[in-house]
């Protein structure tokens, strides 16, 4: 199994900024596609970004593009989601999951509170 943990969720003004992290506890970190996933009050979950494990290529929901972005750092294990310019309907719980290739999420975080105040 592979566990993940997020960190870096918080309250923050409109305007501001996050850095949400994800740590896996697999060595073999490196070749796992990752994503970022939202699920907000009322809503369905929705994945908001991934990385892809063959050859780094990035996807966005459009309703982040230019404001967030989704990076790796595998010798540590861990990938990132830095958001900017926060909006108050980008406050939702954030899940970080992790699959063999894009689309197919296989393990999950337990996911970490943004909340973005007007």
């Amino acid at each position: 199994q592979v566990q993940l943990v997020e960190s870096g969720g918080g309250l923050v003004q409109a305007g501001g900024s996050l850095r949400l992290s994800c740590t896996a506890s697999k060595r073999t970190f490196s070749t796992y596609a990752m994503g970022w996933f939202r699920q907000a009050p009322g809503k369905e979950r929705e994945i908001v970004a991934s990385i892809r494990e063959s050859d780094g290529y990035t996807s966005y929901v459009d309703a982040v593009k230019g404001r967030f972005t989704i990076s790796r750092d595998n010798a540590k294990n861990t990938n990132f989601l830095h958001m900017n310019s926060l909006k108050p309907e980008d406050t939702a719980v954030y899940y970080c999951a992790a699959g063999i290739k894009a689309g197919i999420w296989n393990y999950w975080g337990q996911g970490t509170q943004v909340t973005v105040s007007s």
